[in-house]
C-alpha cells in the first residue's frame, strides 16, 4: 500500500511539473498565452495551495487570508525599495513578515472554531486593509498604493542610470524578459516572471504533497473529522491547527511577494474581503482537501477574470453571424449577460453548479470520469473474454460423443 501510494505521488509530481512546464504551449490557443496571465496562474495557485493546507485539512474555514497576501506584497516592496532589487531577499522578507503576522492572528482567532474563527479573521483582514488607507499611510502609502521611485536608496545595489526605473530581477534576469517562439500558427511567449513563479508553484506543490502524507498532516485530518474527540483523548490539537495557519499565511505572503516581484505596485485593495473570497471559491471549486484541486480552481477563475470579462457583444455578434438575422439577436440576447461585464454570473452558475453535483470540486468529477471509463473498459474486457471463451465450449462439446452414441468404426 504504502508503494502504491509512493509510486502515484511520483507520477502526480511528474505530471503536475510538466503541466506548469507546459502553460504556454497549452495557454496560447485558449487566448490565455500572455505573461501576465500565466503569471497569475502561478501566484495564485501559490495563494489557493496555502490556503487548502488550513481550510482543506483542518476544516478551518478563513476569510481573512488576502490579509497575508497584502502583508507580503508591502514587505516584498520595501525591500526592492531599500535592499536590492534582486527578489530573493524580498520573497524571504516577505515570507517571515507574513509568519510572524500569521502566528498573531492565528494565536487569537485559534481560540475560537466554526463561524466565530471565520468572523474573526474576517474581521482582522478588514482591521488591516482600514489600516493600510488610512493608519499606516507613511508605510503604505495610502490610496496611491506604494511602487518603485527613481530615489529609492537601494543598499547592495550600484545606482542605476538616471531616469530609468529599475526592474525585479533574479540574479540579472528581468521578470519582464519574453522571448516569442512562433509555433503552427501562433507566437508562444516564454517569460522569465513565469518560469520564476512556475518553479516556485511546484516547490510549493511538493511542499504540501509532503504535508498531506506526514503524520502532521493526519493529525490535521483528524482536526477536521473530530475536533472535540481528539481532544477528549489527551490530545492537544491547538498547536498543530496553529501550525498550520501560519504555514497557510507563509503561503499567501510568497504569493504577495511574487505579485509584487511581476508587477512592483502594491494597493491595499489586495487585502479587501473579496480576495479572500476568491481564494475560498478557488479551492471549494477545484476540490477542498485534494493537491491539485486548489490549483485547477485558481486557473479556472483567473481564466474567467481575465477572458470572459474581454468578451463583449461585438465578439458574441461574430459568433453567431452565419446565422440568420432574427436568430442571432435573440442568441446574442441570451449570451450576452454571462460574458464581458456579466462574467461573475457565468462564474457563480459553475460555481453553484459544482456546490450542487460535485459536492468535492472538479476533481471528483474528474475522479468520476475516469471511474466510469474504468468500469466501460472493464465490462467491454469481461464481454470479450467471454465471447471468446463461448466458441471454444462449443467447439469442445462438439468433439465429445454423447452418452448415447455408438462407435461404427470398426477396429
Amino acid at each position: 500500500m504504502l508503494k502504491t501510494l509512493r509510486t502515484s505521488d511520483r507520477a502526480l509530481m511528474v505530471l503536475f511539473t510538466i503541466f506548469v512546464l507546459a502553460v504556454p504551449l497549452i495557454m496560447a490557443p485558449l487566448g490565455a498565452g500572455y505573461p501576465d496571465l500565466m503569471q497569475r496562474f502561478a501566484i495564485y495557485g501559490i495563494f489557493a495551495i496555502g490556503f487548502n493546507i488550513l481550510f482543506g485539512l483542518t476544516g478551518y474555514l478563513s476569510f481573512g487570508h488576502a490579509a497575508f497576501l497584502g502583508v507580503g506584497s508591502y514587505s516584498a516592496l520595501w525591500m526592492l525599495k531599500l535592499l536590492s532589487i534582486n527578489i530573493v531577499p524580498a520573497i524571504i522578507f516577505a515570507v517571515v513578515v507574513s509568519g510572524l503576522f500569521a502566528l498573531l492572528i492565528g494565536f487569537i482567532s485559534l481560540r475560537r472554531s466554526g463561524i466565530y474563527f471565520s468572523i474573526l479573521t474576517l474581521a482582522f483582514a478588514q482591521m488591516s486593509y482600514n489600516l493600510a488607507y488610512s493608519v499606516l499611510t507613511p508605510i503604505t502609502n495610502g490610496e496611491t498604493g506604494l511602487q518603485l521611485d527613481l530615489e529609492d536608496p537601494r543598499i547592495l545595489d550600484s545606482a542605476s542610470e538616471v531616469g530609468q526605473m529599475a526592474s525585479p530581477s533574479l540574479f540579472g534576469l528581468e521578470m519582464g524578459d519574453t522571448a516569442v517562439v512562433p509555433f503552427l500558427g501562433m507566437d508562444l511567449q516564454f517569460n522569465v516572471g513565469f518560469y520564476v513563479s512556475a518553479l516556485i508553484l511546484i516547490g510549493m506543490f511538493y511542499l504540501s504533497l509532503r504535508i498531506f502524507r506526514s503524520p502532521f498532516g493526519m493529525i490535521l485530518r483528524a482536526v477536521k473529522s473530530n475536533q472535540t474527540r481528539l481532544n477528549y483523548t489527551g490530545f492537544n490539537s491547538r498547536p498543530y491547527t496553529l501550525t498550520a495557519f501560519v504555514m497557510s499565511g507563509m503561503y499567501a505572503g510568497l504569493a504577495g511577494a511574487l505579485l509584487v516581484c511581476m508587477d512592483p505596485l502594491a494597493g491595499a485593495d489586495r487585502m479587501q474581503w473579496t480576495a479572500s473570497g476568491e481564494v475560498v471559491l478557488m479551492t471549494i471549486m477545484g476540490g477542498a482537501g485534494t493537491l491539485i484541486g486548489p490549483v485547477l480552481g485558481a486557473g479556472i477563475i483567473k481564466y474567467f477574470e481575465n477572458i470572459f470579462s474581454r468578451i463583449n457583444e461585438s465578439v458574441v455578434e461574430g459568433w453567431f453571424s452565419a446565422l440568420p438575422d432574427g436568430v442571432t439577436d435573440v442568441l446574442v440576447a441570451v449570451v450576452s449577460p454571462f460574458l464581458g461585464s456579466g462574467w461573475h454570473i457565468s462564474l457563480g452558475l459553475i460555481f453553484m453548479l459544482v456546490v450542487i453535483f460535485l459536492p468535492g470540486g472538479l476533481v471528483e468529477g474528474a475522479s468520476r470520469i475516469m471511474n466510469l471509463v474504468a468500469r466501460l473498459s472493464q465490462a467491454r474486457k469481461t464481454g470479450s473474454s467471454r465471447s471468446d471463451a463461448r466458441p471454444l465450449d462449443d467447439d469442445v462439446s462438439s468433439k465429445e460423443p454423447s452418452p448415447g452414441s455408438v462407435n461404427t468404426k470398426e477396429p
